[in-house]
């Protein structure tokens, strides 16, 4: 009896408090990543950015609305959302209420696709198929049928009234102690409403300091970005892989991007220049699959640093 169905039970069980790790703690489990990028210009003071990002509020996730609140502790100079603030149509009340601290900072954002859509039950295995098949939200897959519509305008206009600029695809700037720091965002490239074009040309010579800004970071946006000369870019959307392997990483990255830099700070080179890349590990998940392993969920303080 023992030698039949031993194996067999302990690999459940096994199975079974991982799954109730990863779900009730570990996706709990909320922390802050601190990293310092030597990107600007010699002389110029040091800035603090708040990154934080798939939030993916449910109604009801009190925890996760505590420590949002907490974060206005750490006296940002600027905050910078990513995207993807819900995970529940009933949702922005909350997004809003938790980020309220946080408003009181200048800061700026862009939306992600589940600020548009709802979530939907999907099975994961399906994301290791998109990666061998190079397709990966609408980049190669059909379009959207059916899709749950979020209120994300009312997202937009609680983000506006606090004064945080919306980087919808365009270019915008925040004056920090006198000093202009020029942001260029981009819509959510994961759902093809990216528009380069109309923000092209590389950081503004009255700026002290650029840097670009998208949800998803697509090798196209980040090749975009760093052609033109942006020395910093932030992006977010891959969970950090979410379910990661210990001392092996991600399997994925629900993009284009590799697995090595699926989260934390790397770099990124095209047609000869190089950008720093901050991709957040965000500090929620899709309602659906509420699940973290060895990948818990974070906010990051930047601190930016001058060039040596």
């Amino acid at each position: 009896m023992r030698a039949r169905y031993g194996v067999p039970l302990g690999i459940t069980a096994a199975g079974a408090a991982g799954l109730l790790y990863s779900v009730g703690f570990e996706a709990r489990s909320f922390r802050l990543r601190r990293v310092t990028v030597p990107v600007l210009p010699p002389g110029m003071r040091p800035l603090r950015v708040l990154q934080v990002s798939d939030i993916h509020m449910v109604s009801g996730q009190r925890k996760k609305q505590r420590w949002l609140r907490s974060l206005a502790g750490l006296r940002p100079d600027f905050v910078i959302n990513t995207g993807d603030n819900l995970s529940d149509p009933e949702g922005v009340p909350e997004v809003l209420d938790a980020l309220g601290p946080l408003m009181e900072f200048p800061g700026a954002y862009v939306f992600g696709s589940n600020d548009y859509y709802g979530p939907k039950p999907r099975n994961p295995a399906r994301y290791l198929l998109e990666k061998a098949q190079g397709r990966h939200g609408l980049n190669g897959n059909p379009p959207v049928v059916g899709a749950i519509h979020n209120p994300w305008e009312d997202l937009r206009d609680g983000f506006d009234s606090a004064g945080w600029l919306n980087l919808t695809n365009v270019r915008g700037a925040l004056k920090i102690d006198g000093l202009e720091i020029e942001l260029t965002g981009l819509d959510d490239p994961h759902i093809k409403r990216d528009r380069y074009a109309r923000v092209a040309g590389g950081p503004s010579d009255s700026a002290d300091f650029s840097m670009g800004i998208a949800h998803a970071p697509y090798l196209r946006v980040l090749d975009a970005f760093t052609e033109d000369g942006y020395p910093l870019l932030l992006a977010g959307h891959t969970h950090g892989g979410q379910l990661c392997l210990p001392f092996y990483g991600a399997f994925v990255t629900n993009c284009d991007l590799d697995t090595d830099r699926v989260k934390g700070l790397s770099t990124h080179t095209a047609a000869g220049r190089t950008a720093y890349l901050h991709v957040s590990a965000g500090c929620g998940t899709n309602r659906y699959t509420p699940v973290r392993f060895a990948c818990p969920p974070e906010a990051t303080l930047l601190t930016l640093t001058g060039r040596e």
